[in-house]
């Protein structure tokens, strides 16, 4: 086992500048090796074109609706929804003010090169596993999309969605703080986790995995964020996250490609029977 060669991304949006501003909205880019994460704040008519993206990407509506139009189709996407917008070009436009999340792989070249952290990146990620795409959604390239009120199940927080391409966890959220007791310390082989904290105070905790060669040892962190903002946690390294405010905390986990662990448990994907699994993998 290594030391990760990229460090963890600490991205606070709540008090850096915008990487992309307009008078209708302000925009925060963070990527991962995998995937860039777009965070908006945004006045009712702000528009969100993408001329010709090369695959599908994900659109989280957290508190206003939008039209959204792509392949020849438009729709209305209530807030508090998820769509999933197939490749080429395509058009978000808020009905109102609020936020809005877009999720992209690494494929939207652009998108790489506009986020903050694009720098973390110069030399690779060799410990991540490359993107590689997943089957083609039944039915086919389409509009498709999720009003997250319907996926709420008694028994957990998590709510998953997969694409060809990419896999957010919606978790439900939270009005008290987690339980220390209650905690859920894991890593992960050869992927990253993106934790978007979307409203609350956040710690997150992280312990690195120590190498033969004491040299590369890191001290624990336990990484104090607000909201909104974005931790990127490199693959190996032991995390669990936990919301310390009172009042509503809000948290989204992106990965890239889909989880194969998630996808492995029937019924824990809300939208499987739209995107089939690898062929090896459903056998």
């Amino acid at each position: 086992m290594s030391t990760p060669s990229v460090a963890a991304t600490e991205a606070r949006h709540y008090n850096a500048a915008a990487d992309q501003a307009s008078p209708d909205a302000k925009t925060w880019i963070t990527r991962g090796a995998n995937f860039v994460v777009a965070v908006s704040q945004a006045k009712a008519g702000a528009t969100f074109a993408r001329d010709n993206n090369p695959d599908e990407y994900m659109v989280y509506l957290v508190d206003a609706a939008a039209v959204i139009e792509a392949s020849g189709q438009t729709i209305t996407a209530q807030a508090d929804s998820l769509t999933i917008v197939p490749p080429g070009a395509s058009r978000v436009t808020l009905s109102g003010p609020g936020q809005v999340v877009r999720v992209f792989s690494s494929k939207a070249g652009d998108m790489l090169a506009l986020a903050a952290n694009a720098g973390h990146y110069a030399g690779g990620a060799p410990e991540v596993a490359p993107l590689q795409a997943w089957p083609d959604p039944v039915g086919g390239f389409m509009l498709r999309n999720y009003q997250l009120a319907d996926f709420i199940k008694p028994d957990t927080n998590m709510r998953i969605f997969r694409s060809t391409n990419l896999m957010m966890n919606i978790m439900t959220s939270r009005d008290t703080p987690r339980d220390v007791r209650k905690l859920s310390p894991h890593s992960h082989t050869d992927f990253e986790q993106g934790s978007l904290a979307l409203a609350g105070d956040w710690v997150h905790h992280m312990r690195y995995p120590w190498t033969a060669d004491m040299t590369t040892w890191k001290n624990d962190e336990h990484i104090e964020m607000s909201s909104p903002s974005l931790l990127v946690i490199p693959p190996k390294v032991i995390h669990t996250s936990r919301n310390v405010s009172q009042g509503r905390s809000a948290l989204v986990d992106v990965f890239a490609p889909p989880r194969m662990d998630f996808s492995s448990k029937p019924g824990m994907v809300a939208n499987a029977a739209d995107y089939p699994m690898p062929a090896a993998a459903a056998k």
